[in-house]
C-alpha cells in the first residue's frame, strides 16, 4: 500500500493535518506528513507536543524549493494578503511578496497530486473591484494561477462549523484542487450539537467583585445567554448600571438611562444639532425632557456624570485635514455646538461579556475576546476551559496545547473545525482510492 505523503504549511495547532489524516485513516490508507511550516512559537509548542515531525521547519521565504521534500499533497491555512495591482495577468494579478506565492512556487516546483487550501470567509470579498461583483480580485488571483497556471481542476466553497457537528458557527474558505480530477464540495450531511455536548462540569468559579455583582443582581439562570456590554441594547444586553458596577444607581435612573442608550442613536438629532449623524450623540436637558420627565431630571443626570456612567460633553463633528497623504476626516469636539449627556462606552473590557448558554451554541471564538467568555457552572460562573476550546473545533481528547491559557486561546482563536476539514478531505480522498479494492489487504491508492 502507498503511503500518502503531505506537507502542512502555516501549520498553527495542525488542525488541517488531523482533518486530512482521519480523512484517508477511514479508507484504510496510511499518511506521512514530510514537512510542518509554522513560525509562532507557542504553535510550534503545541505541534511538537502532539506530532512526529520528519521534517520541521520555520519561515516558509527561507525554504527553497529543493529543500522540500517529494510530497503528494499540500496543506496551508495562509493569511488572506491583498496582491500588487501592478501584475500583468489579467492585469492586477500580482502574488509576489505575498505567503500565497510561497504556495504557489512550492506547487509549480514540486507538482503535486493536489492540495487544501484554507482561509477566513472575508476572503471571498477582499478587494473588490466593483460593489456588484460576487467575489474580489484576491480570491480571483487565487483561482486564477491555481487553474490557469498551475493547471490544477479547483473547487472551493464556504463551510459553517455548526453544519458539522460543532457547537460554534464559524465560516471558513475551502479551496480544493486535483491534478486529473475534479472535487465536488457540495451536498455534505448537516449535523448539529450544542455547549454541553462539549462542556465540563463541576469546576471551581470565579470569585471577583465583577462576578460577585453580577450574581448580587442577577440569578445565575436570568444571566445564561445574556451579553454584557454597554455599547449594546435589547433584552439579552446586561450594561454596567444594571450590575451598580460604578456605584449603585435608582430604579429611576436605570430607566433613565436604558431610554438615553436608545435615543442618543436616532438620526433626526443630528440635524437639529447640526452636526453629521454619529452612533451616539450627547442630548441636552431639552432634548431628553422629549422623552424623559421628571422634576429632578438635571440632578438624576448630573448624578450619573459623577458616577461615570454619563459625560457631558459637546457634539463630535466631522473635521476635515489637508495632509500629504490626501484629505483626512475625523470627528473631534464642536465647542460651539451646546454640551449634552451621552452614554460612557468607550473601549471598556469587562471582566465577562458573555454568558454562554448551554442548550445552544456558543459564539465564534476570536482571540481577543475568547477570556472573556463565561460558563454556568457549580451555581456561579467560570471561564471556559482550554478543553472545551479545543472540544468546539474537534480536537482529540488526547490534544495537548502546552502553553499559558491565554497563548492557547489565542492559538484556538486561529484555527480550524477538524470536522469540516475532514469533510472536505474525505471527497479528495474518495477520487484518489479506488473503491472496488477497499476491501482488500492492500488498498491501491490513486498513481501519484
Amino acid at each position: 500500500m502507498k503511503t500518502i505523503k503531505f506537507i502542512d504549511l502555516f501549520a498553527g495547532l495542525g488542525g488541517i493535518r488531523i482533518g486530512f489524516e482521519n480523512a484517508f485513516k477511514e479508507l484504510g490508507v496510511e499518511t506521512e506528513c514530510v514537512m510542518t511550516s509554522e513560525i509562532k512559537p507557542h504553535a510550534v509548542k503545541a505541534l511538537e507536543n502532539n506530532f512526529k515531525h520528519s521534517l520541521f521547519v520555520g519561515d516558509i521565504f527561507k525554504i527553497k524549493n529543493e529543500d522540500v521534500p517529494d510530497f503528494d499533497f499540500l496543506l496551508g491555512g495562509f493569511p488572506c494578503q491583498p496582491f500588487s495591482a501592478s501584475g500583468k495577468r489579467l492585469g492586477f494579478i500580482d502574488t509576489r511578496g505575498t505567503l500565497f506565492f510561497e504556495i504557489e512556487r512550492i506547487i509549480k516546483a514540486k507538482q503535486p497530486k493536489g492540495f487544501i487550501l484554507e482561509n477566513v470567509e472575508g476572503i471571498v470579498k477582499h478587494d473588490l473591484e466593483h460593489k456588484k461583483d460576487s467575489i474580489g480580485r484576491t480570491l480571483k488571483t487565487i483561482l486564477y494561477v491555481l487553474q490557469n497556471e498551475l493547471g490544477y481542476n479547483v473547487s472551493w466553497g464556504v463551510f459553517d462549523s455548526l453544519d458539522f457537528g460543532l457547537p460554534q458557527s464559524r465560516k471558513r474558505v475551502f479551496i480544493v484542487g486535483l491534478k486529473d480530477d475534479m472535487v465536488d464540495l457540495t451536498g455534505f450531511e448537516k449535523s448539529f450539537s450544542v455547549f454541553k455536548d462539549v462542556m465540563e462540569n463541576n469546576l471551581p468559579t470565579l470569585k471577583t467583585q465583577f462576578v460577585k455583582k453580577l450574581l448580587n443582581h442577577f440569578d445565575i439562570n436570568e444571566l445564561i445567554g445574556k451579553s454584557i456590554k454597554d455599547k449594546r441594547g435589547g433584552e439579552n444586553n446586561i450594561h454596567s448600571w444594571d450590575i451598580g458596577l460604578k456605584g449603585e444607581i435608582t430604579k429611576e435612573q436605570k430607566v433613565l438611562l436604558n431610554k438615553l442608550f436608545k435615543a442618543r442613536r436616532q438620526k433626526k438629532w443630528a440635524e437639529e444639532i447640526g452636526i453629521e449623524w454619529m452612533d451616539g450623540m450627547p442630548l441636552t436637558l431639552v432634548q431628553i425632557k422629549t422623552f424623559y420627565q421628571a422634576d429632578n431630571l438635571k440632578e438624576l443626570l448630573d448624578d450619573l456624570v459623577q458616577k461615570g456612567y454619563l459625560k457631558f460633553e459637546h457634539p463630535k463633528g466631522i473635521v476635515e485635514e489637508i495632509t500629504l497623504d490626501g484629505i483626512k476626516r475625523f470627528r473631534d469636539y464642536n465647542i460651539s455646538k451646546p454640551k449634552g449627556y451621552n452614554i460612557v462606552t468607550g473601549k471598556l473590557s469587562f471582566e465577562i461579556n458573555k454568558v454562554l448558554d448551554p442548550n445552544n451554541i456558543a459564539p465564534t471564538l476570536v482571540a481577543t475576546d475568547v477570556s472573556r467568555i463565561a460558563v454556568p457552572d457549580n451555581g456561579g460562573l467560570r471561564r471556559l476551559t482550554i478543553r472545551e476550546g479545543l472540544r468546539l473545533f474537534g480536537y482529540p481528547e488526547t490534544y495537548i496545547i502546552p502553553t499559558s491559557e491565554n497563548d492557547a486561546f489565542d492559538l484556538l482563536g486561529n484555527t480550524v473545525a477538524i470536522p469540516v476539514v475532514e469533510a472536505v478531505a474525505s471527497r479528495l480522498a474518495a477520487k484518489c482510492v479506488d473503491e472496488s479494492y477497499l476491501t482488500e489487504s492492500l488498498t491501491p491508492v490513486c498513481s501519484l
